[in-house]
């Protein structure tokens, strides 16, 4: 049998992590990883981001805006295609390799995408023009599922995942410059056309990474998850009803939003009664709401009691047989498994931890799809201001940011810096409130610190105190909140569970968008952000009531002898997250 050489080299063989990194740098899966982190960025931006500022100036009106940015839904339900996309060999472009053939389809997509995006004019064609979007933010979505699982697939000693997913980020971030800063300075100077037809060329020289990148061989015989076969688990039978209750529920739900956009996108302009987005938000909202968390939640805490009475579980181990059942087990890892793990765990905290879920960056991802709009149309700054104050000044403001909160979780602790985070997240709505009114207390803060009297034209002074509350805001309550997500989630069901419940936080806020949309257009920008605010205090008394829970739940466990005490448990992971 062979050695392992790096296993069984001594301690003080080992490379030193320094000369690790030069090796991993020099390796050509950190170059392809580069470009890929390049390939996932540039859709993500110029579909989720940029469009708006394009559909901004074609005059498409601010409810149509909000109910196109529903195209972001499809990374939010990224993970409910993945078991697909993992266990699936295309045909033809199979033959390239496991991942390779997923992401040259991608790629070719969105190449497609931004090039069909250059030749259709949104102000007489936003129904194909949003039809194209949706079929790009699909593609995109899925390119994200297969370069994650390529990342681990071919991750070594030398190029770790820790040292790629670095290398990813970075391409990630450029890649936003590019479709972000870059693509705005471009529109006022070839036209929007022009810039995504010049991103599509882009788009399709990704494909030349993809066609030299390694790949991994399909495995013979991929097992399902052994422990939904084990003695004591929920009968196979009976997950298969409640995961088709669960499927069913997602599919009505995607489907609600899909055919509302259909309507809404091609209503006829003589209609005197034309379907309304906030109309939509206020009757389907909670419903959908009801069957993506509330019925899953409901059918996971049936199971879980269930299988604590000891009733309709299977007896001895049975394993899977087929394919079909080894699906079933990934869809039900995916829809079911996290939640009812979940709840076990949290139990009657669960409801607070699924409010903090829905609610926290609600102010964020709610008005976001009209940030461009409102900074380039109502307030008429200009592409360069814009591209450089959000995209090039902003991105420091978001370090620093998440720095502060780096910073918060060492001396005052997690749930006080989630607090926090909710609070400034909520509050800095009231700088833009102030900046769509006509920036009295900003002017005021620029004269009282000579900021004005720096050289810097006044207006875009006032452009950079909002978006550098807003975006110190973002990054430190990003942070707070990517923290307490991993806080809460399982080790042992850590990537799906994660993946849910990160999913579940931009549901409510692309939801709303809509209504946003038809508020901005009838009572203007101020009221919207004096609204999003007041929503953000909801996510506030649910942090407030979560800190209530832990601390109780840590003095509970601590005056139990021979138990880790709940907040030790806690330091520990969040220990084991930073590493």
């Amino acid at each position: 049998m062979a050695t392992n050489v790096e296993t069984a080299r001594p301690a003080e063989a080992r490379p030193s992590g320094i000369r690790l990194l030069r090796m991993a740098l020099k390796n050509r899966k950190t170059a392809i990883m580069l470009i890929f982190g390049f390939s996932a960025g540039l859709p993500f931006s110029l579909l989720v981001g940029t469009l708006n500022a394009w559909l901004g100036e074609a005059k498409v009106d601010l409810a149509t805006i909000g109910i196109i940015s529903w195209i972001g839904l499809a990374y939010a339900f990224k993970f409910l295609w993945a078991p697909l996309v993992d266990r699936t060999r295309l045909p033809g472009l199979g033959r390239l390799g496991r991942r390779r053939g997923w992401l040259i389809l991608c790629q070719l997509l969105l190449a497609a995408t931004f090039l069909a995006l250059s030749l259709t004019d949104p102000a007489i064609a936003i129904g194909t023009f949003a039809l194209v979007a949706v079929i790009g933010a699909f593609a995109s979505a899925t390119q994200d599922v297969v370069i994650d699982a390529w990342r681990i697939d071919v991750a070594d000693e030398t190029a770790t995942v820790e040292i790629l997913s670095s290398i990813y980020q970075m391409g990630f971030r450029i890649a936003a410059l590019i479709g972000g800063a870059l693509a705005l300075v471009l529109s006022a100077r070839i036209s929007w056309p022009g810039v995504y037809a010049v991103m599509g060329v882009v788009m399709a020289l990704t494909i030349l990474a993809t066609l030299m990148a390694p790949d991994t061989a399909r495995p013979v015989e991929e097992l399902g998850f052994r422990e939904l076969r084990e003695r004591g688990a929920v009968h196979p039978k009976l997950r298969a009803i409640g995961l088709t209750l669960v499927g069913l529920g997602w599919a009505w739900a995607i489907g609600a939003v899909a055919l509302f956009m259909v309507r809404i996108l091609n209503v006829d302009p003589a209609d005197p009664t034309p379907p309304k987005a906030s109309d939509f938000t206020a009757q389907m909202g909670p419903w959908i709401i009801a069957a993506t968390v509330v019925l899953p939640a409901l059918v996971a805490t049936y199971f879980n009691w269930l299988r604590k009475h000891g009733r309709n579980v299977l007896e001895h181990d049975v394993p899977s047989s087929s394919a079909t059942q080894r699906a079933a087990d990934h869809a039900y890892s995916a829809l079911l498994l996290p939640l009812a793990d979940l709840i076990a765990r949290l139990r009657w905290g669960v409801i607070i931890a699924l409010g903090i879920i829905l609610t926290y960056r609600l102010t964020d991802s709610i008005w976001g799809p009209f940030a461009f709009p409102f900074y380039l149309t109502e307030l008429q700054y200009t592409a360069d201001e814009v591209a450089f104050a959000s995209k090039v000044f902003g991105v420091f403001m978001t370090i620093a940011g998440i720095a502060i909160g780096g910073i918060m979780f060492v001396t005052v602790g997690r749930m006080p810096t989630l607090i926090f985070g909710a609070i400034i997240a909520a509050a800095t709505n009231l700088l833009y409130a102030d900046l769509a009114g006509g920036a009295y207390y900003i002017d005021a803060f620029a004269n009282t610190f000579g900021l004005n009297s720096l050289g810097v034209d006044p207006r875009m002074v006032r452009l950079m105190i909002a978006i550098s509350g807003e975006n110190i805001a973002g990054g430190l309550a990003g942070a707070a909140y990517v923290a307490y997500l991993s806080s809460i989630a399982s080790k042992d069901y850590s990537a799906v569970q994660y993946a849910l419940l990160s999913s579940l936080t931009l549901l409510v806020g692309s939801l709303g968008r809509g209504a946003l949309g038809e508020m901005i257009e009838t009572d203007g920008y101020v009221p919207v952000f004096y609204l999003t605010a007041a929503l953000g205090g909801i996510a506030v008394v649910f942090c407030i009531l979560e800190w209530i829970r832990w601390s109780y739940q840590r003095r509970r466990e601590a005056s139990r002898p021979g138990l880790v005490p709940a907040g030790d448990a806690a330091r520990a992971q969040e220990g084991d997250t930073a590493a």
